[in-house]
C-alpha cells in the first residue's frame, strides 16, 4: 500500500510531465488529480490505523542503492505515527489542490506542464516523510526545493517569478548545505545514515566531543544545529526567510500547496523525527526555541502592514511555523506536529480562498481594492471565515468548568503557548502570547478589508483592464497570467457582470471545481483541533498514538493542568482583544490607521520594509556579489583571458596571415628576391661559423 501511496503520484507526474500538449490539458488533470486522490484515500486507513493502536511501525524495502566502504544506504520507505500524519496531510492537501487548479488554472495553456510540476512535488515529499535514512531523507528534501523553483517560476516569462524562484534557490543551498555538513558529521560520528540506528545510539554520544572551526563543542550539539540550519531555510526561519513572501509570485495554488501546507513544514517534521538527538542537547532545544520564537514575532509584526492578501497569509505561515518550532524548542514535539497538522488545514484554506477572492476580482491581490465582497462569493467568504477562526484561536477555555471545545487553531496553538509555560519558559510563553494578539488583529483586517466595508473596486487598474477589454472586439477577453501578475481567471467579465458594482464590474463566486476544495478544507479548519487533540498532546499519547515515533515527554504533558488560570485565559482575551483592534480600525474608524500610521512612521516604515532584512542581505551579500562577479567578468575574463586568449592568439593569426598574404604576391621576382635573401643567408651561416 504504502508503494502505491508514493509512487502513484511520480508515475502521474512523468505521464502529464512526458505527454504534455500532446496528451491534453483534461487528461494530464484527470490522470495527476486521480492519482492523488487515489494516494490520500490509502493514506487515511494508515493514519486512523496508528490512532486505534492497531498497527505498529514498519519498514518496506525497495532496493539496494549505495555502497561505498562504510557506507551503506538501502532505499526503504518507514512507517509510523510520525510518517501516517504526514501523509494524511500531504496526499489530502495536494489532492484538493489539483481539483482546485482544475478551475483556477483553466485557462493557461501550460496546464500539463502544472499539474506534473505540481505531482512530482508531492512523490518528492513523500519521500521525505517516508525516508528510513537521512540520504533517502536528503534525496526528498532537495527533491521538493527542485520542485518549488519549478512551481515558482512556472510563469517563466514574468521576470518577478524568475527572480522569485532564483531567491528561493539560492537562500536554500544556505540551509541545505548546514543540512548537508549535518549529514556528513552524523556519518562520522555514528558510521551509519541509518534513522533508527543514530537515534538509538544518540546516548553513547553523550558528552562527547568534536573538533568543528578550530574549537571542540559537545558533539550532538554540533550535529543538532547544523541539521537545524537545513530547517531553518526550508521552513523559512528568520535569517533565512526572505524567500517566502516572494514566492507568492507562483501560482495561487502552488502557495496553498507548497508555502502553507507541506514543503515548509519540511523543517518542523526533521526536527521532530530527529528529536531524540535534540532532546540529548539542551544547547540545540535552547537554539531552536529562540528561533522560532523570534520568528514568529518578526513575522507576524511584518503581516500587519502588508496590502498583498497573499503576502499577509504568507508572512501569517512564517509566524505559525515559528510557533511550532518553540514547541519543539520546550520539548513539546506532540504539539509541533498537531499544530502541524492543524495548520495544514486552515492555512491551506485561507490561501484558496484568497486565491478565489483574486479569481473574483480579476487578479487584483491587494485589499485596498476590495470590500464588500461577502454578498457576492458567499462560499469564499464563509470557509475564509472557518479559517479565519481556526488560525486566531476562537474557542471556550477550559476555565470555570467550561469544556475545552473550539476552532484547530485553538486546540493546537493555545496548547503550544499554554506548554511553554508548563516547560518554564515564560518568555517563550509571553511572545506567544502577544503572537496571538498580532495574528488575531492582521487575521480579522484581512477580513475586514475584503469581506465588509464600501467596495472599492473602481480605483483597481486590475478591474478597469478587464472592463477596457470587455469593450473590445472580444467580450471575455482575459489578460494572460504572464502579464495579469497571477493566475487567469476561469472566466472574464461577462456581460450580467458589468451593469452592478463600482466602476461597472461585480464580483463572481468560482466554480465548483475550486468551491468544493474550500467546503472540505473548512471541515478540518473547524473540527480537526477538537476530533484530535486527545491523539496528539494527551498524557497516554505516547502508548496509544506515537509509540516512540517522537521524543514524548510525558511529564510536559500533564503538567498543563496545573498552570494558573491566567495563563490559560491570556490567549482568549488578546483573541478577544485583537478582534476588536481590527474592528475598531477597519470598520468603525476607518480613518485609524492613516493617523497611526503618520504618527508612528518610523515603525510603520520600519514594518513595511520588513525589518529590512532584504536591503540588509542587498548590501551585505548581494551588492559584493555581483562587484566581485563584475570585476572577474570585465577585469578577468575581458581583459586577461580573452586579451591574452581566444583575442591574442586570434590577432597573432591575423597579423601572421597578413604577413604571409604580402609574400604570396604571384610575382617570379618577389619569390627570386626571396629565395636570393635565404641563399645569401646560408652562405653568411657558412662562411662565419
Amino acid at each position: 500500500m504504502i508503494l502505491v501511496i508514493v509512487f502513484l503520484p511520480l508515475l502521474a507526474a512523468l505521464v502529464a510531465g512526458l505527454g504534455n500538449r500532446a496528451l491534453g490539458a483534461v487528461p494530464a488533470k484527470i490522470i495527476t488529480t486521480g492519482a492523488l486522490f487515489v494516494s490520500a484515500a490509502l493514506s487515511w486507513p494508515i493514519f486512523i490505523a496508528f490512532i486505534r493502536a492497531t498497527r505498529a511501525a514498519s519498514v518496506t524495502p525497495v532496493f539496494h542503492w549505495i555502497s561505498s566502504g562504510d557506507l551503506d544506504v538501502s532505499w526503504a520507505l518507514r512507517v509510523d505515527a510520525l510518517t501516517a500524519v504526514m501523509l494524511v496531510v500531504i496526499t489530502s492537501v495536494s489532492a484538493l489542490v489539483h481539483l482546485y487548479s482544475w478551475g483556477y488554472m483553466d485557462e493557461d495553456p501550460d496546464q500539463p506542464r502544472f499539474f506534473a510540476y505540481l505531482s512530482l512535488f508531492t512523490f518528492a515529499m513523500l519521500m521525505l516523510v517516508t525516508a528510513d535514512n537521512l540520504v533517502q531523507m536528503f534525496f526528498g528534501w532537495e527533491g521538493v526545493g527542485l520542485a518549488s523553483y519549478l512551481l515558482i517560476g512556472f510563469w517563466f516569462r514574468k521576470p518577478s517569478a524568475n527572480a522569485a524562484a532564483i531567491k528561493a534557490f539560492v537562500v536554500n543551498r544556505v540551509g541545505d548545505l548546514g543540512f548537508m555538513l549535518g549529514i556528513f558529521g552524523t556519518f562520522l560520528v555514528f558510521g551509519t545514515v541509518s534513522i533508527p540506528a543514530i537515534l538509538a545510539d544518540v546516548p553513547h554520544m553523550a558528552g562527547s566531543t568534536i573538533g568543528f572551526l578550530w574549537f571542540r563543542a559537545d558533539t550532538i550539539t554540533v550535529l543538532c544545529l547544523l541539521l537545524f540550519v537545513g530547517a531553518m531555510g526550508k521552513s523559512a526561519q528568520l535569517g533565512l526567510h526572505t524567500w517566502l513572501p516572494d514566492a507568492m509570485e507562483g501560482p495561487t495554488p502552488v502557495s496553498a500547496l507548497i508555502h502553507a501546507a507541506t514543503m515548509v513544514t519540511a523543517g518542523v517534521f526533521m526536527v521532530c523525527r530527529l528529536s531524540p538527538m535534540f532532546v540529548a542537547s539542551p544547547t540545540a532545544l535552547t537554539v531552536v526555541r529562540f528561533v522560532g520564537a523570534a520568528t514568529c514575532l518578526f513575522a507576524a509584526t511584518v503581516g500587519l502592514v502588508q496590502t498583498d492578501i497573499k503576502r499577509v497569509i504568507a508572512y501569517s505561515t512564517c509566524s505559525q511555523l515559528g510557533y511550532m518550532f518553540f514547541a519543539a524548542g520546550v520539548g513539546a514535539f506532540g504539539a509541533a506536529m498537531f499544530h502541524l497538522f492543524t495548520h495544514a488545514f486552515f492555512k491551506a484554506l485561507l490561501f484558496l480562498g484568497a486565491g478565489s477572492v483574486i479569481h473574483a476580482m480579476h487578479h487584483e491581490q491587494d485589499m485596498r481594492y476590495y470590500g464588500g465582497l461577502r454578498k457576492s462569493i458567499p462560499i469564499t467568504f464563509w470557509t475564509m471565515m472557518a479559517g479565519t477562526l481556526a488560525i486566531t484561536g476562537v474557542g471556550i477555555p477550559g476555565v470555570f468548568g467550561l469544556p475545552e471545545i473550539g476552532f484547530a487553531g485553538f486546540h493546537s496553538k493555545d496548547a503550544i503557548i499554554e506548554l511553554s509555560y508548563a516547560a518554564g519558559q515564560p518568555g517563550a510563553w509571553f511572545i506567544g502570547v502577544f503572537v496571538a494578539l498580532l495574528t488575531s488583529f492582521y487575521s480579522w483586517r484581512l477580513m475586514f478589508l475584503t469581506f465588509w466595508g464600501t467596495p472599492r473596486w473602481a480605483a483597481s487598474e486590475h478591474i478597469q483592464h478587464a472592463l477596457h477589454a470587455h469593450d473590445g472586439a472580444h467580450g471575455d477577453a482575459v489578460p494572460h497570467a504572464e502579464d495579469s501578475g497571477d493566475a487567469p481567471s476561469a472566466h472574464g467579465p461577462s456581460q450580467q457582470d458589468l451593469p452592478a458594482g463600482t466602476g461597472g464590474y461585480h464580483p463572481h463566486e468560482s466554480p465548483w471545481v475550486m468551491t468544493v476544495p474550500l467546503v472540505l478544507l473548512s471541515l478540518g479548519a473547524v473540527f480537526a483541533g477538537y476530533v484530535f487533540h486527545t491523539t496528539f498532546i494527551s498524557e497516554a499519547a505516547n502508548e496509544t498514538f506515537w509509540h516512540g515515533a517522537i521524543a514524548f515527554n510525558r511529564e510536559l504533558m500533564g503538567s498543563v493542568e496545573g498552570i494558573p488560570f491566567f495563563a490559560k485565559i491570556a490567549t482568549f482575551l488578546v483573541m478577544l482583544l485583537g478582534l476588536f483592534g481590527a474592528w475598531l480600525a477597519y470598520l468603525r474608524r476607518p480613518s485609524l490607521p492613516v493617523s497611526t500610521a503618520a504618527q508612528w512612521h518610523v515603525l510603520y516604515d520600519w514594518l513595511l520594509h520588513k525589518w529590512y532584512f532584504d536591503e540588509l542581505y542587498q548590501l551585505l551579500f548581494v551588492r559584493p556579489a555581483f562587484a566581485i562577479g563584475r570585476f572577474f567578468w570585465h577585469r578577468g575574463d575581458e581583459q586577461t583571458i580573452d586579451r591574452f586568449g581566444p583575442n591574442g592568439s586570434a590577432w597573432v593569426i591575423e597579423v601572421g596571415s597578413r604577413m604571409a598574404g604580402r609574400l604570396q604576391s604571384g610575382y617570379v621576382y618577389s619569390y627570386a628576391f626571396v629565395m636570393l635573401i635565404g641563399l645569401t643567408g646560408a652562405v653568411t651561416w657558412a662562411v662565419t661559423r
